[in-house]
């Protein structure tokens, strides 16, 4: 896709106003209302060890480049109700934004300047915003799957009251050190009710609008592709379209309920499981489609004794909502729908990830903790994920129990049971449905104040895809500055066979690794050899490759 070049003049004429603004604000203040300044910096770094057995190769930092990283240097200044920032973004044969690719790029990854005038809230810049839980817009950061999707341009705020405010915006969607050329405006108002005083019962009501309009170029390519089609599958594209949310969250003493409906107008996209007839009489599957969309998501929350609950609920229809239909996998999305299922933090249950399907899906989960004793809990985790067909996609049952005996010991012991599409979910034809079983155990001794050692032990019994696996970890942590940890992945029942093997091989995937923390830095460096897999944030996820090297990680505050 063309996108407009990165404007270097333009981003050194941005840089400069922020100077030029701090320079005045700090003349005109007072002298008990000096500015400060905070920052952080980030940094990864990754030596790649070609590793054919486990199909760490062919790629070019494997084959020639044998390094690749990224750095991200944030500064912000404050003074008064005046608040500015900038952050240097830098990727040198980066395999973040497409794991089997390398990227490299340098310069102003976002600037941005907010100010307070009584009831007035402005700001101008990158801006990270939503509305309600995200469904119809959500401009946000994930860096493990470089995600940043922030709207450059303004935002205005005006809150009438306490209970009542009203926001509108408008700009255009961030692509890397680039702006993809479709245009975003949105309006969002909120309003609180309280009833009663004691015990009150609590209304957060709000409602949002999304206004897009696609690029020429963009429809220039959809118009193309159009002229191949069959006339039973073409249709009028336009350039505009909408997208509406209302929401509410109910509280009243230990019940919380949320509920968003959310309406999308007829829209361009591209739908890869949609049937599309040939000159020659035959069909495939992938094309354009211009439908409506719409979610309905709920959670309830609540309370009773030593029992706490949450139940969820969606039900998602062609709500793929992009900037531009011609993008593909996880880039120019202007939607976040909330994801149906636990975000599992062991390795193993974490192996098999679903995420959101916005064209067709239909989900619940239901999530219960019980505290027997202050020294016993029990958490029950249950999800169902279907395509509105009914196709089965996704089956979770969590089962853990946690134990603390006293103040040195801690055990965590449970069960998780998963049924997972692969066909789906990871686009493997005839993969079909993977079966895992998946019992784990997590103790944590503490030896004194400043010593503890704890152990992860899990296995996931499967037939399908890599096999069963046996999963165990060491850590070993030295308050209030070191931790050192080892772990073994062992595929001890192997089922597929890899790139160049003549059969199935069992192999060990070890990591060694070593954290240091000091004040605000922190530094890490580990050995990895790690299986290709669904590697996931916030419910988004995507497959990435096997990775064999040495990473190496650090976060300071400034």
């Amino acid at each position: 896709m063309k996108v407009k070049a990165f404007d270097k003049r333009k981003c050194k004429t941005s840089v400069w106003l922020l100077l030029v603004f701090f320079l005045a604000q700090n003349l005109y203040s007072q002298e008990k209302d000096r500015g400060y300044l905070t920052g952080s910096l980030d940094v990864n770094a990754n030596v790649f060890i070609k590793d054919s057995s486990i199909n760490a190769f062919g790629l070019p930092q494997y084959e020639r480049q044998f390094f690749g990283g990224e750095s991200w240097l944030n500064l912000q200044y404050n003074i008064g109700t005046l608040t500015a920032g900038i952050r240097y973004d830098m990727f040198i044969n980066s395999n973040l934004r497409n794991p089997n690719d390398s990227y490299s790029g340098q310069g102003i990854g976002r600037w941005y300047m907010k100010k307070s005038f009584d009831k007035l809230d402005i700001q101008a810049g990158y801006i990270y915003d939503q509305i309600g839980s995200g469904i119809i817009y959500r401009s946000y950061e994930t860096r493990p799957l470089f995600i940043d999707n922030s709207l450059l341009g303004a935002s205005v705020n005006y809150k009438f009251s306490d209970r009542f405010n009203i926001k509108g915006f408008a700009g255009k969607q961030k692509d890397a050190f680039d702006i993809y050329q479709g245009t975003i405006k949105g309006l969002n108002s909120e309003l609180y009710n309280s009833f009663g005083e004691e015990n009150p019962l609590t209304l957060l009501t709000g409602i949002g609008f999304i206004h897009k309009t696609i690029s020429d170029d963009a429809m220039e390519r959809v118009v193309n592709s159009l002229k191949s089609y069959l006339p039973v599958d073409r249709f009028g594209p336009v350039y505009n379209s909408y997208a509406y949310s209302l929401y509410n969250t109910l509280s009243y003493k230990a019940v919380t309920w949320y509920l968003e409906g959310a309406l999308k107008s007829r829209d361009i996209f591209y739908n890869p499981d949609a049937p599309k007839l040939e000159p020659n009489g035959a069909s495939t599957f992938g094309k354009y489609e211009f439908k409506r969309g719409s979610v309905l998501y709920s959670s309830l929350s609540f309370s009773l004794g030593n029992l706490s609950m949450t139940l969820e609920g969606k039900r998602t229809e062609n709500f793929n909502f992009r900037i531009d239909p011609n993008l593909r996998l996880l880039r120019g999305y202007i939607s976040y729908i909330p994801p149906m299922n636990r975000q599992n933090t062991y390795r193993l249950p974490a192996r098999y990830a679903p995420f959101t399907q916005e064209l067709s899906e239909q989900a619940f989960q239901i999530d219960a903790k019980y505290r027997w004793s202050k020294k016993f809990q029990t958490n029950l985790n249950v999800s169902a994920i279907n395509t509105l067909k009914n196709v089965k996609l996704y089956r979770e049952i969590y089962f853990e129990n946690t134990f603390k005996p006293n103040t040195n010991w801690n055990f965590t012991f449970g069960v998780q049971n998963v049924q997972y599409n692969q066909n789906i979910y990871e686009q493997k034809p005839d993969a079909g449905i993977v079966k895992t079983i998946v019992p784990f155990t997590d103790i944590l001794y503490k030896i004194s104040n400043k010593k503890s050692i704890r152990w992860e032990a899990q296995y996931m019994s499967t037939q399908q895809d890599f096999g069963s696996w046996l999963y165990s970890l060491i850590e070993v942590g030295l308050a209030p500055s070191w931790i050192f940890e080892t772990s073994i992945m062992y595929n001890v029942d192997p089922k597929r066979t890899l790139v160049g093997a003549i059969k199935p091989e069992k192999i060990l995937y070890p990591t060694l690794g070593v954290t240091y923390s000091k004040d605000v830095n922190r530094l890490q460096i580990k050995y990895v050899k790690q299986v290709e897999g669904i590697v996931c944030s916030g419910g988004i996820c995507r497959l990435e490759p096997a990775f064999s090297g040495v990473r190496f990680t650090l976060s300071s505050q400034l």
